[in-house]
């Protein structure tokens, strides 16, 4: 079998080895999340790092990693003989595919024994192979929100309870929870977000050198992966040497008052919610003081606690950019003034021990870009003055060539707007469709693995062939009898924007609408699960401005950064949005899509340009597509071509001031408020 990469081998990742490293000194951190464009080795560095692992103890012949020293073991395979058999092996890494069923996660009733032996039997599941481990989620932001409440609650308790089909068991499941996502897919659910101890942000390195060094080392690995690993192995050694001591020593850190008051005005300072992130940065830091052979924690401690601790913890809305002010921190630390002495004897072990690799050497320099947070303070003191000084833009029929750009202002609760029927897509919190999660509403037979068993229709298929079975007592089941329960819950869609931002949209009042709203219908997808697109159209021709994707972050920024001006090429942006849904049917076949255009329903680019526009989105509508018109229109005398527009593609037609779910209330409030008056 290929060895896996060694550890001590990736090059330019000395952030995530770092956190890596302090969540297995001290497991009760919470484990590390680790965000990046893709081809960064994230996964990479995360199945070497088992390998670099001291091994552990446990009770031989228990399936659930029993600790031997453990007094009151919580294991279903015991109880457990005085002078039980141990045996060590070595931390396993259990990976949790992102779409696992909740049986595989959880455990579940063992089906064959049950149908042929009449035997209820547990049969273990992920989280309790990977107790005592690594339990390693790749692309979590993509994790079904049924299996985020499962790691939640075992996260949590530190134990895994199963209560169903038959089965009633409960187990210790305290592992190390590592996950990896690209955050052009999607953001993470806050509440998972907020499990994670670590987080970092990995990127691929810019130096053309250590792009060489990279380049280099996978090529050798891949010639002849076994003499690569020998190359690696004494590096190995040292530090699976170096991790060991550094667990046995973490218990002996001593956390002075000195620093956990240091770790409060840190987290004061960063508005973090909550006191989670003060005692994860104290256990970072006392983890990373035992990494550097120090029973004390010094300020350089503390500032690579917070550095991974309080960046998923700050208060930002989800389109913020992750990260921390540095110089804020070295400042709240006081990078001039040495920390005060502790009570007793300062011990002269304060020199940290060389690291044997470049991933572990200076924790506090490496994948750092202390010019981030400044930048954004920037921006956000530019985007007033850059507001004041657009002009108004006078609405003319042919458009202006004049480009202008409005920022969005602060977003709202929008209605919820859903595609009909019952779709069989993705698990989300947006339109219907059959889930693995929900209300159960009939049953079918066994197609694949796992799902959740429907007891009384699998015993009412079995009913009718118990005396061909030469049925003596209790009922006899075969395989072909099991049926499963068929759940109706929600779906997640595709949220295809078609926005006009030609001159007559131009007006900075109006852009300023048309981008809040979209802004507020982007946050109410993060908050649904769902994808996003964005397709603009002014000028000559229409842009797919965001390819279909997860991450509501990029949309958000694309539409800030959208300018106005020009010509209505309606008919253009109709025909780019079927050539982009078209592409997305093939590649997400289940994901079905809702096709939102904002617009004021002109058309003025091109020969018999409205029907031109007219004439393609009545193809459209007949297609079935589910959509939506938002009529950005405004003034006395409209021209209703949005309307229009709206009935051609047999879309839903809504205007722009009726967005906000509010706006519904409002007039109703106001209604009742005038009847009362009469």
């Amino acid at each position: 079998m290929p060895q896996h990469y060694p550890f001590s081998a990736v090059v330019g990742s000395d952030d995530m080895a770092l956190a890596l490293t302090l969540s297995t000194i001290s497991p009760a951190i919470g484990g590390v999340l680790v965000r990046g464009e893709k081809g960064t080795a994230k996964s990479t560095m995360v199945r070497a790092l088992a390998s670099v692992l001291p091994p552990i103890d446990v009770i031989a012949g228990d399936r659930f990693s029993t600790d031997p020293r453990e007094s009151h073991p919580l294991s279903p395979d015991g109880p457990f003989a005085a002078d039980v058999d141990v045996e060590t092996r070595p931390v396993r890494l259990v990976e949790l595919p992102v779409g696992a069923t909740e049986d595989r996660v959880l455990g579940s009733l063992h089906l064959e024994k049950a149908l042929s032996d009449g035997v209820t039997e547990y049969e273990p599941g992920l989280l309790a192979r990977a107790h005592r481990g690594i339990l390693y989620v790749d692309e979590v932001n993509l994790l079904h929100d049924h299996l985020v409440d499962l790691l939640l609650d075992a996260a949590a308790m530190g134990r895994s309870t199963v209560e169903r089909d038959g089965v009633s068991v409960e187990h210790a499941a305290r592992f190390v929870l590592v996950g990896t996502m690209n955050p052009e897919e999607g953001e993470l659910r806050p509440q998972l977000l907020d499990r994670f101890g670590l987080t970092v942000e990995v990127a691929a390195p810019r130096d053309p050198s250590t792009r060489v060094e990279v380049v280099r080392r996978r090529l050798a690995y891949e010639a002849d992966p076994d003499a690569f690993a020998a190359t690696y192995a004494e590096d190995e050694a040292t530090l699976t040497d170096r991790i060991q001591s550094a667990q046995k020593l973490v218990d002996q850190v001593d956390l002075s008052d000195w620093a956990l008051l240091k770790i409060a005005e840190v987290c004061a300072a960063f508005e973090v919610d909550g006191m989670r992130a003060d005692i994860v940065t104290a256990r970072a830091a006392a983890a990373h003081a035992a990494w550097n052979g120090r029973t004390s924690v010094l300020r350089e401690d503390i500032r690579a606690a917070a550095r991974l601790a309080l960046p998923h913890r700050r208060r930002r809305n989800p389109f913020d950019a992750p990260g921390i002010d540095e110089d804020l921190l070295d400042q709240i630390l006081g990078d001039d003034e040495p920390p005060p002495e502790p009570e007793g004897d300062v011990t002269d072990d304060a020199e940290t021990p060389e690291s044997p690799t470049s991933e572990t050497d200076s924790p506090t320099d490496a994948g750092s870009d202390p010019g981030e947070s400044d930048t954004l303070d920037a921006t956000r003191r530019e985007e007033p003055q850059d507001r004041h000084a657009q002009r108004e833009q006078e609405q003319q029929p042919g458009g202006t060539s004049e480009v202008t750009v409005a920022a969005p202002q602060q977003p709202y609760r929008p209605k919820l707007f859903t595609v009909g029927g019952t779709g069989a897509g993705e698990s989300g919190k947006r339109s219907r469709a059959i889930t693995e999660t929900g209300r159960r509403i009939g049953a079918q037979r066994r197609t694949g693995q796992g799902g959740s068993i429907h007891l009384m229709e699998t015993i009412r298929a079995a009913a009718p062939h118990q005396h061909a079975r030469g049925r003596t007592g209790s009922l006899e089941f075969r395989a072909d009898d099991l049926r499963l329960a068929v759940k109706e819950g929600h779906e997640s869609n595709l949220i295809l924007f078609c926005v006009d931002a030609s001159g007559s949209m131009a007006a900075r009042k109006r852009m300023e609408q048309v981008k809040t709203a979209i802004l507020s219908l982007l946050m109410d997808a993060y908050q649904r699960r769902d994808k996003v697109g964005l397709i603009t159209f002014r000028q000559d021709g229409a842009e797919l401005a965001l390819p279909p994707t997860g991450s509501i972050d990029i949309a958000a920024t694309r539409l800030a950064e959208l300018p106005a001006g020009g010509r209505t090429p309606l008919a253009e942006a109709l025909l780019k949005t079927a050539d982009v849904l078209r592409l997305e049917r093939v590649r997400d076949p289940r994901r079905r899509p809702l096709l939102v255009v904002i617009t004021d329903g002109r058309a003025t680019y091109g020969d018999n340009a409205l029907a031109r526009a007219h004439q393609v989105a009545k193809h459209l509508g007949a297609t079935g597509l589910a959509s939506l018109v938002i009529d950005c229109e405004t003034g006395k005398f409209r021209m209703g071509l949005a309307s229009q527009l709206a009935d051609l593609l047999m879309a839903e037609y809504v205007p722009l001031g009726e967005v906000s779910a509010s706006a519904l209330t409002d007039v109703v409030r106001s209604g009742l408020h005038e009847t009362g008056a009469a």
